[in-house]
């Protein structure tokens, strides 16, 4: 495949690049706004051949990403976190005329995680829900992408719950809350842990991210499943059959 990366210069970014390569792709692009050698600094500045776009780059720049996809009829793999409820609209436009594959988790094994959330929600409807992630200090949005993903998991299940961000000052935890709590320390690449407790027993699952790899690698597995798709917009569930 021809694929443009959209945010090359990033940690990501550099991540798919190298991967690519390594799984004898082609780098039609590397594009990324700091510009530089080898990098466009923008979108509309490639017009030569491409497959497929996979985007690590910022969210706010989604409204030119989609309207490049758009205009080029090019399948996008946008996996950029930190969306608002107005830009992910703009993906969800998008769609309408092109497949757009997103994810705010590229990893595999989250969105097993993601299932198994789900499952054990439906299981186990009266229990306390707590959520915990962690990674980088680098980091800008908290919660993470993938911790409200997560607990989209669990509302699914639980149409009343209700999201709390954090605790703080003498408030009695209410049933259907779903408590969410973010941690930004060192170089974690990422943990998600879920917390499902009744008075009577604990069980948690958990994920751990060792390398960012892992996310290159989910990005080139939603890249390939995404071409040739018919418009619309795709999850991980659709690339596992889950």
């Amino acid at each position: 495949m021809n694929i443009i990366v959209n945010g090359a210069a990033g940690r990501m970014g550099q991540q798919v690049c190298r991967l690519l390569a390594e799984q004898g792709h082609t780098l039609a692009a590397a594009v990324d706004r700091a510009g530089g050698e080898g990098f466009c600094a923008a979108l509309a500045d490639y017009t030569g051949p491409a497959d497929v776009v996979i985007d690590f780059s910022f969210h706010e720049g989604v409204g030119e990403l989609v309207d490049y996809c758009v205009s080029r009829k090019l399948p996008l793999v946008a996996a950029t976190t930190g969306y608002t409820p107005e830009e992910f609209q703009r993906l969800e436009a998008g769609a309408k005329e092109i497949p757009i594959f997103q994810s705010y988790n590229m990893s595999i094994g989250v969105a097993l995680l993601a299932k198994l959330v789900g499952q054990a929600a439906a299981i186990f409807q009266g229990c306390d829900v707590e959520i915990v992630e962690a990674h980088h200090n680098r980091k800008a949005d908290a919660p993470s992408g993938t911790a409200l993903l997560l607990a989209d998991a669990v509302k699914a299940k639980r149409p009343d719950a209700e999201y709390v961000f954090g605790r703080s000052g003498q408030h009695k935890r209410q049933p259907n809350e779903i408590g969410i709590h973010a941690l930004r320390m060192g170089n974690v690449v990422g943990e998600h842990e879920v917390i499902f407790a009744t008075d009577n027993q604990t069980i948690t699952l958990k994920h751990q991210a060792h390398d960012r790899a892992l996310f290159a690698e989910g990005a080139l597995a939603a890249a390939h499943f995404v071409v040739g798709q018919p418009a619309g917009l795709y999850h991980m569930d659709h690339l596992l059959g889950l």
